[in-house]
């Protein structure tokens, strides 16, 4: 074979060859890099370790720090870097509100020092600590059932002097004087019946403002006041004196142990 043909099929047999590496090698795909996501940023911030109580005293057992991130709570919140003694800072408060178990502890309901006493602790600004008189057998608070921190309507019973003596029998009459209270605290005790607690005792301390505190306050005088037990759903609500109207209220005439109903006019 001549060389000039030897020299053609040689460049023939490795332009082949070449096309074959060119088309037949399969692409490689590239690699992706996995970025490790950034650490987050956390606080170790003060929670209940149980479930807290309006008026309880923190100690040591109720407190427990958790890692949060890093501006998901409030300002009020309380941090482990806030002070190098920052449990002791905190025992001893009294909860001016309920806490659940692992919920943050805030500064602003807790109290501490010389004004930490239970009523006046949870106490809201301006307003007043009332106690009224009750029936320690439940006669005048739904049963002994009603607890601190409901809400109740209040219902003045008392005896109608000058309706008496027009009608020569005892007259009584009855009005709702306020309504939506909030219930401080009932008695010293509480006890359990059929698995539920209920609160003995015979007084019941409401939160009342000043002229709420005047009404309930003549309306003991001149007669008996019975607790009416309201909704959960009404706590939302604000305390208010009632707003009776005279002609629909009704007077109740005993006469020989006999009630009967008669239109108040």
């Amino acid at each position: 074979m001549k060389p000039a043909r030897i020299a053609v099929a040689g460049i023939a047999v490795a332009a082949g060859v070449g096309a074959m590496l060119m088309f037949g090698k399969t692409p490689q795909v590239p690699v992706p890099v996995i970025q490790a996501a950034p650490a987050i940023e956390t606080d170790d911030v003060m929670v209940a370790a149980r479930d807290l109580s309006m008026g309880d005293v923190i100690t040591d057992a109720d407190i427990a720090f958790q890692a949060w991130p890093r501006g998901s709570t409030s300002a009020a919140a309380i941090r482990k870097t806030d002070s190098p003694n920052i449990v002791e800072d905190i025992k001893g408060s009294v909860a001016r509100a309920n806490f659940l178990s692992g919920e943050p502890l805030r500064r602003d309901k807790l109290v501490k020092g010389p004004n930490a006493g239970f009523l006046s602790a949870i106490l809201p600004s301006g307003a007043r600590a009332v106690a009224i008189n009750i029936d320690s057998r439940g006669s005048t608070s739904a049963g002994g059932f009603i607890l601190p921190n409901d809400h109740v309507d209040i219902i003045h019973t008392y005896r109608d002097a000058e309706a008496s003596k027009a009608a020569g029998a005892d007259v009584y009459g009855s009005e709702v004087i306020l309504t939506n209270v909030r219930v401080l605290a009932i008695g010293p005790n509480i006890q359990e019946k059929n698995g539920e607690k209920v609160v003995t005792g015979e007084t019941a301390t409401l939160e009342l403002d000043s002229r709420q505190s005047q009404v309930i306050t003549l309306a003991q005088r001149v007669g008996q006041l019975s607790l009416v037990l309201r909704s959960m759903l009404d706590a939302n609500q604000g305390a208010e004196v009632a707003k009776n109207n005279d002609d629909d209220s009704d007077l109740t005439i005993i006469r020989y142990g006999i009630a009967a109903q008669a239109a108040k006019h």
